[in-house]
């Protein structure tokens, strides 16, 4: 009798392990896609001043920055990763090809910004300004809350 409650105790306790580790796992996945999206607001906002001085090799610098994290947003998203602190909805996963368009399409147009820095076109700047932060606006609006979940 005393070593079936061992059994049911040990059983209970490695689910309850399993749980937590689930939980943590997700934690780390939410804090890793924060701090990817957290670099993407401040290249953003580095652009915006390297703008506004005509530093364009900062926004070549910093739209290369964005493609590159860009490129990764996708893998930062695993199905699953909805408990926790996240801005995140369930859009992402259910309508996962037009996210992963989304951060394509920012991909593209923070390259084809660094290009219009690196050649000095001031006019061609603006406009692929206004391209990337479109391309930030529209996969925000379309799969981020305005608050997080928990």
């Amino acid at each position: 009798m005393v070593r079936g409650k061992w059994f049911l105790a040990a059983v209970f306790g490695s689910m309850v392990g399993m749980a937590a580790s689930q939980v943590f796992a997700q934690a780390d996945v939410i804090e890793k896609r924060q701090k990817l999206m957290k670099g993407q607001s401040a290249a953003a906002k580095a652009i915006k001043g390297a703008v506004e001085s005509k530093d364009y090799a900062t926004v070549e610098t910093k739209a290369k920055d964005l493609m590159g994290s860009a490129d990764k947003i996708v893998e930062h998203f695993p199905k699953g990763s909805t408990k926790g602190k996240t801005k995140a909805t369930a859009a992402i996963w259910e309508k996962s090809d037009d996210f992963g368009v989304n951060a394509k399409n920012l991909s593209k147009a923070a390259g084809e910004l660094a290009a219009a820095a690196k050649s000095g076109d001031a006019g061609a700047v603006d406009a692929k300004v206004k391209a990337v932060s479109g391309a930030c606006g529209n996969c925000h609006k379309a799969f981020r809350a305005e608050k997080y979940s928990e």
